[in-house]
């Protein structure tokens, strides 16, 4: 790609520029958040990593909307982060604003754009900016299932004694605690997890998981995970810059698949140059399918609670019809 914008220069987005930067996976990389300072300081410090690190893509950073201008993807991590006590829900209220603003912006500086989904929650927030941008569905996805399957992967290597290169896990559903990890569909190099880890070790496991990004906050007290967010970002990065289709469980709106229609959820996906290429639909035995049925219906209440309030966006326009946005606001992150 030629250009790559983050929104929301926090530390995910520092954390993502840096290692997008470091694979090359753009040509320009630009920093945009409230805090203009901020952002050029962020992108001034990865510049300076360049020499020591092999890469010379060019940085740049600030606050003006404007420098959204002919982004092939648009990463947005603004909002406000989670604290001590809360769920990613509740930062629904506080961040609904900051992500109009932003997709706003979008829409009148990079309508061409794809547009990758961080801030939390992320499942509803992804579903609001499809609404609101009227774009086909494959442009606009979210973050979340790779970074869950991650941590999924990181204990099962610990727990075993093996590898991390040799697990694969997999978690769809929604980036809260009614993720759904999928044992069946986990391995340790092909291995089954069952063959080698008892169903209460398992267990354990997944509750650790669903608990993952708590955890994490409890134990640095001052901040949010970033470094594994990050990562997880720049692999998505990495599938849409090479071209690469990598099957990835990331938030994808759904238009039927698995059952549901009219919202957004963490699904195993391909991603592709041109965005989130297609749904896999997975057999679900009748456990991981009522799993799945409770996570997709936290995201359903909090849609719905949007639409109490009189916020939820009007129905997309037609994917054929031309987009001609108007004036629209600077965001805030």
């Amino acid at each position: 790609m030629e250009k790559i914008v983050v929104v929301g220069a926090g530390r995910v987005g520092d954390a993502a520029a840096l290692l997008i930067a470091q694979h090359q996976l753009c040509r320009e990389l630009v920093l945009v958040d409230r805090n203009g300072e901020r952002a050029r300081g962020c992108a001034l410090d990865i510049q300076a990593a360049g020499p020591l690190l092999g890469f010379d893509v060019r940085l740049s950073g600030g606050s003006t909307p404007e420098l959204l201008r002919g982004a092939d993807l648009v990463i947005i991590t603004a909002g406000a982060a989670r604290k001590l006590g809360m769920a990613r829900t509740d930062l629904l209220r506080t961040n609904l604003d900051i992500i109009d603003g932003i997709v706003d912006d979008v829409l009148r500086h990079a309508p061409d754009a794809l547009l990758l989904m961080v801030t939390n929650p992320v499942d509803v927030l992804t579903y609001r900016a499809w609404q609101r941008t009227g774009w086909e569905r494959r442009r606009v996805f979210g973050q979340a299932g790779i970074l869950d399957s991650a941590r999924f992967a990181a204990l099962i290597a610990t727990t075993a004694g093996c590898s991390a290169r040799d697990v694969s896990a997999m978690v769809i559903g929604g980036h809260g605690d009614f993720m759904v990890a999928l044992t069946r569909h986990s391995c340790i190099r092909g291995v089954p997890l069952a063959h080698l880890l008892d169903a209460a070790a398992i267990e354990r496991l997944v509750e650790r998981t669903r608990h993952g990004g708590a955890e994490v906050l409890t134990l640095r007290g001052n901040s949010s995970a970033y470094d594994a967010p990050g990562a997880a970002i720049c692999t998505m990065v990495e599938s849409i810059a090479h071209d690469r289709h990598r099957l990835l469980p990331m938030v994808s709106v759904l238009q039927g698949e698995y059952g549901f229609d009219s919202i957004a959820m963490g699904v195993p996906a391909q991603l592709g140059a041109g965005g989130m290429e297609r749904v896999v639909e997975l057999t679900l035995e009748p456990g991981e399918r009522l799993a799945l049925e409770r996570s997709a219906a936290a995201i359903a209440s909090a849609l719905r609670a949007l639409k109490r309030d009189g916020t939820e966006q009007t129905a997309p326009r037609p994917t054929d019809a031309p987009l001609q946005p108007g004036p629209r606001p600077a965001f805030d992150s």
